[in-house]
């Protein structure tokens, strides 16, 4: 295959490079980890085409195509077929998954609950999770060890859970973790089965556990929101947000499937992500002691020794620059798909109708012609000046375009003051010299628990004596 068989491609683009990979080998990296099914090309081109089984695939990795793509073209690109394969059965058609009018009118009814004043608002319930974590780390007996991975995960989802349901009710929310990872761990063979258009009842291995878990994980949160449309109680949550939300066109409300869709997006998404963006940046610091000093050294002159406040965290910048830089080098959701729904010009190519559109934000991150050293853990890239400088579509943790994370503020806000709470409080120490390998179910996750030790970080001697 060569450019000159490909003629929706011109010739004078002789940018884009050509993956031979062939299906046997794509398809079971898929299965694995679909970041190992990305073609090798595009952590240096800044265009690969490839075709297995038949689908056309553009990856692009240069940041102005990027922005000409999932900006400019947006209209022109669907979510696809993968991802409602993929993410469907558990989301439905909420905000991830959702195309056109109503993905639209979506964020427009959830906008509202992600305005910076109203963010502000939620930090008290953000430290406030951290700080359980905190002493559940330093309790007597409490054990020497901590899987990053999942304490982060009970933190992020204690907070989620909080903020925008104003609490559990009924729901098991230790079921509803473990229900997410059953969820997402056999979602390779559903990327499989879908790039090869084999059809969705199909089975595979882990498919029986995880539609169990997306039933447990729907029933339930369709059980809270009918209890709460039959006994509103003045509540301010995202809950009640979705409950009085109408089309702003027909006038119509969502009903009660539709909220659920919402409701679990932010749940399973919203926890997800930081958790993990959190999880990497640990496992960093452990590694990087002199970072790990400066983000101590701020956090100690913010608060000037005392317990970490609401205001206290948007003066800590650098901890900011460590998380930045930790979701460089580990996105939380490595790679951005979408369907061209009609052919539009792409720099010196042509995007036909049908071709699924890649941008895989991990490579981006790691893409040799935009970042020195990329694989250097380097916080100061994310200083002003250095950021102000770059692409805006070289880093791009959250997305891009109109359909960028609506709750990017939301997670940025909640890492840095889970950092603030925990760094102050305690030192974590890696168990072993070598970051864990990343793995894409999803989500990037470390492949396997990574286990950090946990001391009580000097002087501090815990809540009761900070807040007295």
């Amino acid at each position: 295959m060569s450019i000159e068989t490909l003629p929706w491609i011109s010739d004078q683009c002789p940018g884009v490079a050509v993956s031979r990979r062939s299906p046997l080998s794509v398809v079971p990296a898929l299965v694995r980890d679909p970041l190992q099914a990305l073609p090798p090309e595009i952590y240096r081109e800044p265009v690969v085409y490839s075709q297995v089984a038949g689908r056309r695939r553009i990856l692009l990795a240069d940041p102005a195509l990027i922005h000409e793509a999932l900006v400019r073209n947006a209209d022109a690109l669907n979510k696809g077929e993968d991802v409602r394969r993929a993410l469907g059965p558990a989301l439905g058609r909420g905000l991830l998954t959702a195309d056109g009018a109503h993905w639209r009118w979506q964020r427009q009814s959830v906008a509202p609950a992600f305005r910076h004043e109203k963010l502000l608002g939620l930090l008290p319930s953000m430290i406030a999770a951290a700080e359980k974590t905190r002493e559940r780390w330093l309790a007597p007996g409490a054990g020497a060890s901590v899987g990053i991975g999942r304490e982060m995960m009970r933190t992020t989802f204690d907070i989620i859970v909080d903020t925008m349901m104003s609490g559990p009710g009924e729901i098991d929310v230790a079921r509803v973790e473990r229900g997410i990872t059953d969820y997402l761990k056999p979602t390779g063979w559903v990327f499989a089965l879908s790039i090869l258009d084999l059809p969705d009842w199909l089975p595979y291995p882990g498919r029986r556990r995880a539609a169990a878990a997306a039933a447990y994980l729907r029933s339930s949160v369709t059980r809270m929101i009918a209890e709460r449309r039959r006994n509103p109680d003045g509540r301010e949550d995202l809950v009640a947000l979705l409950l009085a939300a109408s089309d702003p066109e027909s006038g119509r409300t969502m009903t009660d499937e539709e909220i659920a869709d919402n409701l679990l997006t932010f749940v399973t998404a919203g926890h997800e992500t930081t958790a993990l963006g959190l999880a990497w940046t640990f496992l960093l610091l452990a590694r990087h002691p002199e970072q790990e000093a400066r983000v101590v050294a701020e956090i100690d002159a913010v608060t000037q020794g005392g317990p970490v406040r609401p205001e206290h965290i948007g003066q800590l910048a650098y901890a900011r620059q460590v998380f930045s830089e930790a979701m460089r080098l580990y996105p939380p959701a490595p790679i951005i798909t979408r369907t061209a729904t009609r052919s539009f010009a792409l720099g010196g190519f042509r995007v036909p109708e049908g071709a699924v559109v890649i941008v895989p934000i991990h490579a981006v991150h790691h893409h040799a012609a935009l970042w020195t050293d990329p694989a250097r853990f380097d916080p100061e890239r994310f200083a002003p000046e250095p950021a102000k400088a770059r692409h805006r579509y070289a880093y791009m943790p959250f997305g891009a375009g109109p359909r960028i994370c609506i709750g990017s503020a939301f997670a940025t806000m909640e890492a840095v003051a889970i950092m603030a709470v925990l760094l102050q409080a305690v030192r974590l120490r890696a168990r072993s010299d070598a970051m864990p390998d990343p793995m894409m179910k999803v989500t990037l996750r470390p492949r396997r628990e990574a286990e950090m030790s946990v001391e009580r970080r000097h002087p501090f001697q815990g809540a009761v004596t900070q807040m007295s």
